[in-house]
């Protein structure tokens, strides 16, 4: 099925609450902690002992293929199914429905992840997160300024393999990827080019740097730090058609958790060797 470009936000929410049952899957809403709304969280249990994954969307109001693109991959049924997932539909329900950036109170909730949460929708994340561990976050964005794909992917033990292959799978699919040099808007401070090491398509980021740099920390950042083993942040061109924008979310969620998949197997095969096991979720 083939979705309306910019759909409303009411018209979100139906569509989640539509895949109720559907899959294991189940859906809520979450009070955000301070303020008169709900946004939407999923579940999918997976399999028994299954590591985790956290997916999200929304963070910015104006950045609406992300929602409608995460939507797509559960009712399409394209998550790899050796995970458990957290899902974040939309983290800025009233960015949405305003079109805008920042929240209603007029905050970018994805510079609000610390300090315990410094909006409603970081506050009721972090809560509801508690006690949990991921093998893998991943938050879906878009960029008005791009004019192809880009992520973000923080190197974890020297290594940063999704993004690669993220990468690789846009080209196979033959959808643009972004060049990124010094010039080109990250959102990082102006002195903040040790932070980041930049390739054809893939920022490659310290986060213990970033974090000591940033004036507030994104979703994936804390959770790094908190309860994640890798993060990965996944920017479409807002410029570029809107089925476009949707398939390049699409394939790169698909191809990291494949990715993803491949990495813990190897890794249990090898904790199996050394006596011990290793949990992720």
């Amino acid at each position: 099925m083939t979705l309306p470009a910019n759909p409303p936000y009411p018209a979100l929410v139906a569509a989640w609450k539509a895949l109720r049952g559907t899959g294991n899957l189940g859906v809520g809403e979450l009070a955000c902690v301070g303020a008169a709304r709900t946004m939407l969280v999923a579940e999918i249990p997976g399999p028994p002992g299954a590591p985790a994954v956290s997916l999200s969307a929304g963070v910015h109001g104006d950045e609406p293929a992300a929602p409608w693109a995460l939507y797509s991959l559960v009712r399409d049924g394209l998550l790899e199914r050796a995970f458990a997932y957290r899902l974040w539909p939309c983290t800025n329900p009233s960015g949405y429905e305003r079109g805008t950036r920042e929240n209603a109170e007029g905050d970018d909730v994805n510079r609000s992840f610390d300090r315990g949460g410094r909006t409603p929708e970081a506050r009721a994340m972090i809560a509801a997160n508690r006690d949990r561990s991921f093998a893998l976050v991943v938050d879906l964005h878009e960029d008005f300024e791009a004019e192809g794909f880009y992520c973000y992917e923080p190197v974890v033990d020297g290594g940063a393999p999704l993004g690669a292959a993220v990468v690789r799978a846009m080209d196979e699919n033959g959808l643009p990827v972004q060049a990124l040099d010094d010039a080109f808007e990250l959102g990082y401070p102006e002195d903040g080019r040790h932070l980041r090491t930049l390739e054809r398509g893939r920022v490659l980021a310290d986060p213990v740097a970033e974090r000591a740099a940033l004036p507030g920390l994104p979703y994936s950042l804390f959770m790094l730090r908190r309860a994640a083993a890798r993060a990965l942040t996944l920017e479409s061109p807002s410029a570029r058609p809107w089925d476009e924008r949707l398939a390049m979310h699409r394939i790169a969620v698909v191809e990291a958790l494949a990715r993803l998949a491949e990495l813990c197997a190897a890794d249990k095969k090898l904790m199996s060797r050394r006596g011990t096991s290793k949990r992720y979720g």
